[in-house]
């Protein structure tokens, strides 16, 4: 069986953030329960970043360190994402253009909640297994943003804010899909998928989420339990235990993970509270620490999560991490791959875990007029020109050229690198 994976991989996570704990005690919200989230700052995307930058700031490093050789063998561009601000143009469009990649390509954009992200790898990797052009690459970028937004002297929150403000973030994550899978190589093969119509979450109009919390979680801990044991019964002796190193998993927020480890390794492992919560602590925390700081990606969450498992995994000897990958809706994954020292190395060279740390926090104050601003860049937004002098010091954070959304012309999109 020929190889195929993640040749490189990388994480951007825009300019600014706000501390999580913060930000719920500025609403008010009920303290007590707040540890269970398990998380500590959220990113949020400024007036002049949009799905766009994000992809393309992720990108960039991967792109530029390729010769053009290598460059020119990417033949397919994939955009998975719920963010987009077009109905019928493809993101990856904008991508191929800002990147300078060859004209002869594949240009589509794929939509399905959060499983977008892993319905896109497993599109690139079984084009790079047909062979139909051999040696060829995919670029593949998941990339989503929550936009909270107030009408300036209109109504305030609503009570629907109460759960996904704290915990939807923004970020992307771009991976090259190849036949040298030098980052993380999938089991072929070895994939359980599962799903069903479910009203839990959704995006019923461009600017606003809707759903039910509950029905989504169990439609979570449903899928994840479902999903294993397709995988299960594909991978002759596969064992949830024992099997995988290390688990990386969809992290709407990290509690909502640590539960659905808690039920499947009782239900299919049949393991004892305190070996769950051990188990939790050693094979689960290590794909938290990105997600942590950023929020729910959506489509970009589990590639995130994998991207964290290889940054602050072990791994000394190769090592297999399982994956789950949840979309509302409903569509779910559970598959498998393997990271070795180099793979490691490639993603600790980024240096995602830095640019975290040089973001923006906003205070307060800066946040809630964000609300009040983001309005210009919503969907359908026909004609817009971005203050640059909006939370200026944000711009220059990452010490190294970034990509900035410079006005809207007529529906199209016009950036600068700064």
């Amino acid at each position: 069986m020929r190889a195929v994976g993640i040749e490189a991989m990388n994480v951007y996570a825009g300019t600014a953030c706000v501390d999580v704990e913060a930000l719920a005690g500025h609403r008010g919200l009920d303290m007590t329960r707040f540890a269970n989230l398990l998380m500590k700052e959220k990113t949020v995307a400024l007036p002049y970043e949009d799905p766009i930058t994000y992809g393309v700031n992720a990108a960039r490093p991967l792109i530029d360190a390729m010769t053009p050789e290598e460059k020119d063998r990417i033949e397919v561009v994939i955009t998975c994402t719920e963010s987009a601000f077009d109905f019928g143009k493809s993101m990856s469009t904008y991508f191929h253009k800002l990147l300078g990649l060859n004209r002869n390509c594949r240009l589509f954009e794929l939509k399905n909640a959060c499983y977008s992200g892993i319905a896109g790898l497993q599109t690139a990797a079984n084009f790079v297994l047909s062979s139909v052009s051999p040696g060829a690459k995919v670029l593949l970028i998941a990339t989503d943003i929550s936009r909270f937004m107030t009408e300036a002297g209109g109504e305030g929150l609503t009570d629907d804010w109460s759960f996904f403000e704290p915990s939807s973030g923004a970020g992307a994550v771009a991976a090259i899909v190849s036949d040298q899978p030098h980052v993380f190589r999938i089991d072929v093969g070895a994939s359980g998928y599962y799903g069903y119509e479910v009203m839990d979450t959704c995006r019923p109009a461009p600017d606003k989420e809707a759903g039910d919390a509950d029905l989504s979680l169990l439609s979570y801990l449903d899928c994840c339990e479902k999903a294993f044991m397709e995988y299960q019964s594909r991978v002759e002796g596969a064992d949830l235990a024992k099997t995988f190193t290390y688990l990386a998993m969809h992290t709407p927020f990290g509690g909502m993970v640590k539960g659905a480890h808690r039920n499947i390794m009782r239900k299919v492992a049949k393991a004892k509270p305190a070996d769950i919560e051990e188990d939790f602590q050693r094979r689960v925390s290590p794909s938290l620490h990105f997600n942590q700081r950023v929020g729910n990606t959506m489509g970009a969450s589990t590639l995130m999560a994998i991207a964290s498992t290889i940054e602050h995994g072990n791994f000394d000897e190769p090592r297999r991490i399982g994956c789950f990958s949840y979309g509302s809706g409903c569509c779910s994954e559970f598959f498998s791959g393997v990271v070795t020292r180099e793979g490691q190395e490639r993603v600790r060279a980024q240096g995602i875990g830095s640019q975290l740390g040089r973001r923006h926090t906003l205070k307060m104050d800066e946040y809630d007029e964000l609300l009040a601003t983001s309005h210009l860049v919503k969907f359908g937004t026909r004609n817009a020109s971005l203050d640059p002098s909006f939370v200026a010091t944000a711009r220059g954070v990452h010490g190294r050229e970034t990509l900035f959304l410079k006005e809207i012309k007529e529906f199209h999109r016009e950036y600068e690198w700064v």
